[in-house]
């Protein structure tokens, strides 16, 4: 194990900004460094809460630039939403939404989990609960019949500036069967928004009618 990836971490550089972590995801990535993604791994579990969170944020910048490389942690994700530490939850909430269309079948049995930290949690727990649901729904019909309800009943409900970005996260589990109920949500809501926000949900539904339209 090389000492020197875990000291990179900003905690250890003395940073309270996140540059060194999104530096060193980078570099692992372009790297292809599995035994430095293990160790970061690793220290997911370290005493000081902010190495956890370092680690956590390291990782979950691994998963927007190449997902795959962190697919082999979904169970540590998963193992920290029930941690005490906000940051813990909502970094891992981040993190399995880079990794949801991967790793569906590990992540949909502890949907309960996910769907309480979406209704209690923070605005970025609920920004990416929306995406991990809107994924696994995307992957197969079974998964979409149950959670693309739940889903249009947030959509219905949610704040109305949340409504373009949550319905453009949703837009990866519209299909020919689910897009008229998904297209008459987004009309209703339609007089909550404001013209930039009409615009942007204008540009979904006609993406939905497009796209439908050539049989996907």
């Amino acid at each position: 194990m090389n000492a020197s990836i875990l000291n990179r971490i900003a905690f250890f550089q003395g940073r309270r900004d996140e540059v060194p972590n999104q530096q060193l995801a980078r570099e692992l990535v372009q790297q292809n460094d599995l035994h430095g993604i293990e160790e970061i791994a690793q220290n997911l579990w370290h005493s000081n809460p902010n190495v956890q969170s370092d680690c956590l944020k390291v990782l979950y910048e691994i998963g927007y630039l190449e997902p795959q490389l962190i697919t082999g942690y979904v169970q540590d994700f998963l193992k920290l939403l029930k941690s005490r530490n906000n940051r813990l939850v909502w970094g891992s909430m981040i993190a399995l939404s880079t990794i949801a269309h991967l790793c569906a079948d590990e992540i949909y049995p502890h949907l309960a989990e996910i769907q309480r930290l979406m209704e209690q949690g923070s605005v970025i727990t609920r920004d990416n609960g929306i995406r991990i649901l809107a994924a696994l729904a995307a992957q197969n019909d079974t998964y979409r019949k149950n959670l693309f309800p739940s889903l249009l009943k947030h959509l219905e409900t949610c704040r109305p500036k949340d409504v373009p970005q949550h319905a453009e996260s949703v837009l990866v589990a519209v299909d020919t069967a689910n897009r008229e109920a998904f297209v008459h949500v987004l009309q209703t809501r339609m007089a909550d928004m404001s013209a930039s926000q009409a615009a942007r949900l204008q540009k979904i539904i006609r993406a939905v009618m497009k796209f439908s339209n050539n049989g996907l």
